[in-house]
């Protein structure tokens, strides 16, 4: 009795097949050129991870290196200064995923309360600048403020007559310059995301709290940071995935030999090693290492992101 319900609603879905795809074969083809794109540019030089596991030489190739097993993975997890530099790629994109959640959480809410509308566009469009400029640019407007005479040294002496603070010579305060400065370029852009979710709470909330007798702090503490719980789950969780990426392009436009202690991250590592140094086996080893990582954390985020706040790509 069951087989005879079951087969004609598979029957019918096998029939539907056919139209279904004759319907999106348009939008089908329009993806084609993305995926072959990313087929060429992402999935075939991953071949290239072969050289983690050879001691790989360009004049000999993948085919004539000779293979040694895991000896990179041992050398990185063996030397003290390859160590250090995975924990200072953990401590600074730590600190940067906390503080690049919690600014613009807090940018969001204080922005929300802002009444005239002019102004309130114009706070936005000024924060937002950042975001658009390089690190280029940025690390060359930071290597003349943060210099021994430069505008914020000045002032510290000026002010409260402070001796030169060397912000970019000295480790702890190098840490401190990148993810300040990280989370100044990005809290803006950051927060559109939370203005999105403030825009779609209900008025009536507010208004039946305002009736009641709640003033705007407790308006807030009781309904609008319940209602950004959720979206901050989901911020939080999905950036754990990038926890291995410190930032590149701005750690490498501010660092200098006097801050590798703690402030060399696992991308500029491997860039000075393997391109500077040729030690390209070593590097993509390092390489292998940190994107399996970071796809197992992105996989645990995903799942947490579904539980905890109900979110799914797919």
């Amino acid at each position: 009795m069951e087989a005879d319900v079951i087969r004609p609603n598979s029957r019918r879905r096998r029939s539907q097949q056919p139209k279904n795809f004759k319907r999106t074969l348009v939008l089908d083809l329009m993806l084609l050129p993305a995926v072959i794109l990313t087929f060429i540019f992402a999935y075939i030089p991953m071949g290239g991870l072969v050289i983690a596991f050879q001691d790989y030489k360009p004049w000999l190739g993948f085919a004539k290196s000779s293979w040694i097993g895991l000896e990179h993975f041992e050398f990185l997890f063996s030397m003290p200064e390859n160590v250090q530099v995975i924990w200072n790629t953990l401590i600074i994109a730590g600190m940067k995923l906390v503080g690049g959640l919690i600014a613009p959480l807090i940018f969001a809410l204080l922005l929300n309360e802002v009444r005239k509308e002019k102004f309130k566009k114009s706070i936005q469009t000024f924060v937002y600048l950042p975001h658009f400029l390089s690190w280029v640019i940025l690390g060359g407007i930071l290597l003349d403020m943060l210099a021994t005479k430069g505008m914020i040294n000045q002032f510290l002496g000026a002010v409260f007559g402070l001796e030169p603070i060397f912000f970019l010579g000295e480790g702890t305060w190098f840490r401190i310059v990148v993810v300040v400065s990280d989370i100044w370029k990005e809290f803006g852009f950051g927060a559109i995301i939370f203005l999105a979710s403030l825009a779609g709470i209900n008025p009536s909330l507010y208004e039946a709290a305002e009736v009641d007798g709640a003033n705007r702090w407790q308006q807030t503490w009781s309904i609008t940071i319940p209602a950004l719980i959720p979206i901050m789950i989901v911020v939080g969780t999905l950036s754990l995935g990038n926890i291995l990426n410190g930032g590149f392009d701005q750690i490498f436009n501010l660092y200098n030999p006097l801050v590798y202690d703690k402030g060399d991250i696992i991308d500029t590592f491997v860039y000075r090693v393997g391109l500077i140094d040729g030690k390209f086996g070593f590097t993509a080893a390092v390489g292998l290492f940190k994107s399996v990582v970071g796809f197992v954390l992105i996989v645990i985020a995903y799942r947490a992101a579904y539980k905890f706040a109900n979110y799914r790509i797919f």
